[in-house]
């Protein structure tokens, strides 16, 4: 009976510690319509933030390029992209890097901040003191 106990309370602790972190896969919300867009695998890698498309719900075109970037994700497939990069966390917020929105193929400086229900992420795309805000939501597998 005390191994079953130690294993639940394992188990209740591993889930509660793994989701107080921003990493994993979150579905991305449009700020204008509502809709759900696309799942982003947010990961870190040398000790920086970075965040990737891998699958797009309902794309419209089965194989997206982002023809509106600029440099070497011109006309790239949009899935694999990588559109959060370089972030750092500070305090209890992940700044310092940018994010790019396929969409329109521009880069915004860039902060996430994982709300307190710890299953939803503030993301903040902005230029100078002007700033697009998203609430992505944590995909539970």
């Amino acid at each position: 009976m005390n191994r079953i106990l130690v294993v639940l309370f394992v188990l209740v602790a591993f889930n509660f510690c793994s989701a107080q972190d921003i990493f994993g896969k979150w579905k991305t919300i449009d700020d204008e319509t509502g809709k759900e867009k696309s799942i982003v695998e947010i990961y870190k890698d040398d000790g920086k933030v970075y965040g990737k498309i891998v699958e797009l719900i309902n794309p419209d075109n089965k194989r997206p390029i982002c023809s509106k970037c600029q440099g070497e994700k011109k006309d790239q497939p949009i899935i694999g992209m990588i559109i959060i990069e370089d972030l750092e966390k500070d305090g209890d917020v992940f700044e310092g890097g940018t994010i790019l929105n396929p969409k329109n193929g521009k880069i915004y400086k860039c902060r996430l901040k994982l709300e307190a229900n710890k299953n939803t992420l503030q993301v903040r795309g902005y230029v100078s003191f002007f700033y697009k805000t998203q609430y992505w939501q944590r995909v539970i597998e």
